[in-house]
């Protein structure tokens, strides 16, 4: 009935994608042998660098992130070697499982869906790793499943501590350009990110972001896959090698519209706004579970990601609680990927083009649905999200 309109995707990726992007992909196909196009390219990189903290080298791939999972592992690991996996949830996991399928020993460290890495267990890990056989550390700065944000640079000081040389390796594909990363300050060797999320573009491009050290690994191995290998795709000769074929061009255009917008923003201010809208998601989460079966997944704060909220209510209650705000209010929420039972949970996202009258209308259909369909819950929680973005914005100009 109230669903009329723009609708609005706030799931966790692909994201809400601005005007100023989709507009800059409306054009013809360009000359892909010579020209702007060319230039424009060349134009990316050193942005790209700058968005996940680094002055190492960036290779684009024209694929998902699952096809980044697959071109960071090939560069650094061959059959036989061994990584250790730091799970919060679906998505490092599935790391673990692209590696086992070349023929990679995988140990698995399972920390659960709510709570993030501890770094004691990977130094523990490590220290038995006596031999030296595990080439790298495999894990998340956000899983999309669960919403828990881990200390990048904690991992890092559990390596080092035991003087482990392997390398660590972080999918930031959930929210790149949303949470706080960087990638050198941290000690991270290969990051992997792609498109569809803080990145603002439309599904289809993946990035692998790597330093001196991993590609010294690179060097070692026997083969590695003409596709997946990064080095052609670095500084290359002829254009087509960035993409190994056909340029992705009217992806590029949107790229680096996007990469524009987040210049002129600056990360900072994108960082600081994520983090208000997500303190004002978790308000209106917190005053509903007063009085009800409504909870955050993640109940430390500091292991929340500011990209995307998981929220648990009883079986059924999740899927319900999505088709209503759906169809009777326009607004789609990601489904409990990977939980058990999946019909319990919700996810909402809210990463990259996002601002507060967007999220405070997702909370109030959330609250709406609530109502509607009589599911015990605290009351206040639009009210809550409005007092925490009030508080932030207190000092602008009026």
């Amino acid at each position: 009935m109230f669903a009329k309109g723009l609708p609005y995707l706030a799931i966790p990726g692909p994201s809400v994608m601005p005007d100023r992007v989709l507009r800059a992909m409306q054009r013809p196909a360009p000359n892909i042998y010579t020209g702007a196009l060319h230039e424009m390219t060349h134009s990316l990189i050193p942005d790209l660098r700058a968005v996940a903290g680094t002055t190492g080298d960036a290779a684009i791939y024209i694929a998902n992130g699952h096809g980044t999972w697959e071109a960071a592992l090939a560069n650094v690991v061959s059959e036989d070697d061994r990584v250790l996996v730091l799970a919060t949830g679906v998505f490092c996991k599935g790391w673990g499982e692209m590696a086992r399928g070349l023929g990679v020993a995988v140990e698995l460290l399972d920390f659960g869906e709510s709570a993030p890495v501890d770094p004691g267990r990977v130094e523990a890990a490590l220290r038995a790793d006596r031999a030296g056989r595990i080439k790298a550390v495999l894990m998340v700065l956000v899983d999309t499943s669960t919403g828990v944000r881990n200390d990048v640079a904690a991992v890092r000081a559990a390596v080092d501590a035991v003087g482990h040389d392997a390398l660590l390796m972080v999918d930031a594909i959930a929210s790149l350009g949303c949470d706080i990363y960087e990638m050198d300050a941290s000690g991270v060797d290969v990051t992997i990110a792609a498109s569809q999320k803080g990145l603002m573009t439309p599904p289809g491009l993946g990035f692998v972001w790597f330093n001196e050290r991993a590609d010294m690994q690179r060097g070692t191995l026997a083969r590695v896959s003409r596709y997946w290998d990064w080095r052609p795709r670095v500084n290359p000769d002829e254009y087509w090698k960035y993409f190994d074929g056909t340029a992705p061009t009217h992806h590029l255009f949107a790229l680096r519209e996007a990469l524009d917008m987040i210049a002129e923003e600056g990360l900072t201010a994108i960082w600081a706004r994520h983090d208000g809208l997500a303190r004002a998601i978790w308000a209106a989460c917190e005053a509903w579970g007063q009085a009800g079966p409504l909870r955050l997944n993640v109940p430390d704060a500091a292991a929340r990601s500011r990209a995307i909220t998981s929220v648990g209510l009883e079986p059924g209650q999740g899927d319900a609680l999505r088709r209503w705000v759906e169809q009777a209010a326009g607004v789609t929420l990601g489904i409990g990927l990977g939980r058990d039972p999946a019909s319990a949970y919700f996810r909402i996202g809210h990463m990259g083009h996002v601002n507060a009258h967007m999220v405070l209308g997702v909370l109030a259909s959330i609250e709406s649905a609530l109502i509607a369909l009589d599911i015990p819950h605290g009351p206040g929680g639009t009210a809550a999200a409005s007092a925490v973005l009030a508080d932030l914005a207190q000092d602008l100009p009026v």
